[in-house]
């Protein structure tokens, strides 16, 4: 135990001596906070000049007129579309333009005006625009105007008058959603999303940490007075266990600072659902995603460790590291698709959620977005916790073994065999 809190505490000062993790901490907070306080600082540029000078903004035009394909009586009704189309483009100074297409087409392409509008019929027209965004919402707003007033002179030229024909299309429909068993995977998704994010990126991060300082100790010939001292299994898990602590003392430090600036700002925020979903998360979840995190991690880091101590050069880490980092893509894309799709609870999420390379991400995510019951739960922590020990005690092993192994990397069969002998 002694053996294990000297090594802990020396892989510990490593991570905080670390200009690099100091710097890249920093970097992240300082990120944060600026990101947090960007409604603070946009509020400041947004205030109304007192003197009234220097807040006008001039609208973007947009064009409209008609075809020579309608008819005289719905040609007159253009100011009618005009009015309607001023109300839903708020942005845009809605003009009737006085001409042929072509022209109203050079116009837009001269830069005088943004978009144009040209009526065909009422339930037809042609958006011309310079270059189409793809967040240009332009149509579908165009879309509703024309199919509410084309509704409205239908009613209206059937008999209907026009505080009737106001009633009908002012009808208000109210709906509720009540989830009876299962959870609302809407309001879920973005801190699952980055939960399953944070540690695809810290595994990967500390994970090769972990198999790189390995292997440096490995090649200047450290590892070899170090397992004289002390024991293969407090190696491994000191130096597990501290990079797994600077790691989750990292995203504490990020996420925490993200809560406390998100606090601060929280009025110049409004009701973005969006980001009220992600600092809201239940007290239960956050105990699990704590659990799974760490599992998780650990599991991968002593195999990452196992891997780096087999070895000889630091070349050689990333080919030997590449079929782990694999495996835990494929876990990650498995999760990601089934988010992405709504099936939480398909047949290979729920197998992946007892494997214990994939179910720290496959089982958080379908505790977050669905109903689990508490026994597969348990069964799945208990495998994982299992799991880590396990693979834990086996990868300190390794490393002994792998003290004994230079020149070229060794066959897999070459460290089960001295694994076997030792």
């Amino acid at each position: 135990m002694n053996q294990f809190s000297k090594i802990l505490k020396f892989e510990l000062k490593y991570y905080f001596k670390n200009k690099i993790f100091v710097g890249i901490t920093i970097f992240l907070v300082v990120l944060i906070a600026i990101v947090m306080c960007f409604p603070r600082f946009k509020s400041l540029f947004d205030k109304e000049d007192p003197a009234g000078i220097g807040t006008s903004e001039e609208l973007e035009i947009m064009y409209l007129m008609t075809d020579n394909s309608m008819t005289t009586a719905e040609a007159d009704q253009l100011e009618m579309y005009r009015e309607a189309f001023s109300a839903a483009f708020s942005n845009y100074d809605v003009q009737i333009f006085d001409g042929e297409t072509e022209e109203l087409k050079n116009q837009i392409i001269a830069g005088n005006a943004a978009s144009g509008l040209v009526m065909k019929s009422p339930t037809e027209y042609t958006y011309y625009v310079n270059s189409l965004s793809l967040y240009d919402m332009n149509t579908q707003i165009a879309d509703e105007v024309l199919q509410h007033l084309y509704r409205v002179n239908v009613m209206m030229e059937n008999g209907m008058t026009q505080e009737q024909v106001e009633e009908v299309m002012s009808v208000q429909i109210i709906g509720h959603a009540e989830s009876l068993m299962g959870k609302d995977q809407a309001q879920n998704f973005f801190y699952t999303y980055i939960m399953i994010f944070a540690l695809y990126m810290v595994i990967l991060l500390y994970g090769q940490m972990v198999s790189t300082n390995v292997a440096t100790e490995k090649s200047s010939r450290a590892m070899e007075v170090l397992i004289t001292s002390a024991k293969p299994t407090s190696m491994m898990f000191g130096k597990v266990l501290a990079s797994c602590l600077a790691g989750l003392l990292q995203l504490i430090a990020v996420f925490g600072s993200a809560v406390i600036f998100y606090n601060i700002n929280i009025d110049y925020w409004g009701n973005n659902a969006i980001v009220e979903s992600v600092f809201n998360i239940p007290p239960q979840l956050l105990i699990y995603m704590l659990i799974f995190f760490v599992l998780g991690f650990l599991i991968y880091a002593f195999l990452f460790g196992a891997i780096g101590s087999t070895a000889t050069k630091l070349e050689d880490i990333n080919t030997s590291t590449m079929p782990l980092i694999f495996l835990f893509i494929i876990a990650f894309m498995v999760v990601m698709y089934s988010m992405a799709s709504g099936e939480i609870d398909n047949i290979l999420m729920k197998v992946c959620s007892f494997i214990p390379f994939t179910s720290p991400m496959a089982m958080f995510t379908r505790i977050a977005m669905s109903t689990v019951p508490i026994y597969e739960i348990v069964i799945s922590i208990s495998i994982l916790v299992g799991s880590v020990i396990g693979v834990g005690i086996l990868s300190a092993k390794i490393y002994r073994v792998g003290v004994l192994l230079y020149g070229t990397t060794p066959k897999f069969s070459a460290i089960v065999k001295a694994l076997w002998k030792a």
